[in-house]
């Protein structure tokens, strides 16, 4: 696995200029849903919704943020392994938090300029004003969304998975129709219960959680057969949350295309073109690909027909 640290990636990062930005690489996704989380189903042949803006457009003395001379970035509370490592997104660690620091740094930004706020994780996509300049949760890219906020382009291509516990009932199963009687879970208006509803289509109503930790201990209590999550947070869950956890395997792409996670802005916000152009420099030049080897490089899991 190619390790790659904060400090390397800011090594690399210092050569890079937002001048090369001028290719935007994608972005998008579509639902019905309006609120949070990881969503089913994106395009991510779209590019985000503007032109790369001019480089020297996007440094902290131009840019119109929270703060003067300062970034804003949010996260829910708790933030989850492995985009976050510690509950603590100030620490550089975790999938999310580098990518925050990167792009922070990619606009001009050092770590001393970047201030990070909790934002629970459905207030963050409602309409009306925000108190962060982008915010960074595994939130799905969905036109619906997009009505109420703007997205940066996509940060991370992401599939939902199925987790349970081992003997369970849809342990095993290899196939959608297999869990056509089970009764699954997932985050409140997160693509992971648009999975269930749109995909899955099971016989019994998912149940809701406020959060992803509610939703493992349902499972542990046997309230529910299994979870849907996307990939990374299904091996955290199995691998450390979960006494007996099993992956069941990853729902098939919808539309054949992978949904993806961006920042959230505030709608017509200002900064979301110069963010864009940030994310698509750092997905052109690698960096991307080195933080996602870092923190969520593992083997995959098996398709469910």
């Amino acid at each position: 696995m190619l390790k790659t640290s904060r400090r390397a990636t800011k090594r690399h990062l210092a050569v890079v200029t937002l001048a090369s930005a001028a290719i935007a690489l994608s972005a998008c996704a579509p639902t019905d849903e309006t609120d949070s989380g990881t969503d089913s189903g994106s395009d991510s042949s779209e590019t985000s919704d503007s032109a790369s803006p001019a480089a020297d457009e996007c440094t902290p003395d131009t840019m119109e943020t929270v703060a003067d001379g300062t970034l804003t970035i949010a996260t829910d509370d708790p933030a989850y392994e492995p985009w976050f490592v510690d509950n603590d997104p100030t620490n550089g660690e975790g999938y999310e938090s580098a990518v925050a620091y990167a792009v922070a740094e990619q606009l001009g930004y050092t770590q001393e300029q970047v201030t990070w706020v909790k934002v629970p994780f459905n207030k963050v996509v409602q309409p009306g004003p925000k108190e962060f300049d982008f915010d960074v949760n595994q939130v799905s890219i969905t036109e619906a969304r997009r009505k109420a906020v703007d997205f940066s382009s996509g940060y991370y291509d992401v599939v939902q998975t199925v987790i349970t516990n081992k003997g369970s009932a849809i342990d095993g199963a290899t196939s959608l129709d297999e869990l056509a009687d089970a009764k699954l879970g997932a985050q409140v208006g997160t693509t992971s219960y648009t999975a269930i509803t749109d995909q899955i289509q099971p016989s019994a109503d998912p149940a809701v959680f406020d959060t992803n930790d509610q939703a493992v201990q349902a499972l542990k209590n046997g309230q529910i057969d299994g979870i849907v999550v996307d990939l990374p947070t299904a091996y955290f869950m199995t691998a450390v949350q979960l006494d007996d956890g099993v992956i069941v395997g990853q729902l098939p792409l919808p539309d054949g295309e992978p949904e993806q996670f961006g920042a959230v802005l505030a709608k017509d916000s200002p900064l979301t073109d110069c963010v864009s152009a940030a994310v698509d420099t750092l997905r052109e030049d690698g960096v991307l690909d080195q933080i996602g080897q870092e923190w969520l490089a593992q083997q995959g899991a098996p398709e469910l027909s």
